[in-house]
């Protein structure tokens, strides 16, 4: 493969993933701890977008265990999210290994 071929691959490349992050950051996930008493929403940005707490868990006896419930629904989510990025990165880029992704 000539030089001038491979730079304009690159280039598309460059820009599918540029377009594929754009599309990324409005994806949601959404993951949840116990049982579903916390639910947690990320965006492709490894941003959390919402949280949502059953009402029947939220007694001053539970809040040690609520905020444990929230800490594992988070970082369940943004696994979930980086999940996401790596493999809709993979489609475009082959799995090959990427800085940052």
């Amino acid at each position: 493969m000539n030089l001038n071929k491979m730079m304009k691959e690159m280039q598309k490349m460059q820009a599918k993933i540029a377009k594929l992050q754009e599309e990324l950051g409005e994806r949601v996930v959404e993951a949840s701890a116990g049982g579903g008493a916390v639910k947690v929403k990320a965006n492709g940005r490894q941003e959390i977008v919402e949280i949502k707490i059953d009402p029947q868990v939220v007694e001053a006896q539970d809040v040690e265990m609520l905020q444990d419930l929230i800490v594992a629904a988070v970082n369940q989510a943004l696994r979930e999210a980086q999940q996401m990025v790596a493999q809709e990165m993979g489609k475009i880029t082959g799995n090959l290994p990427l800085p940052g992704f």
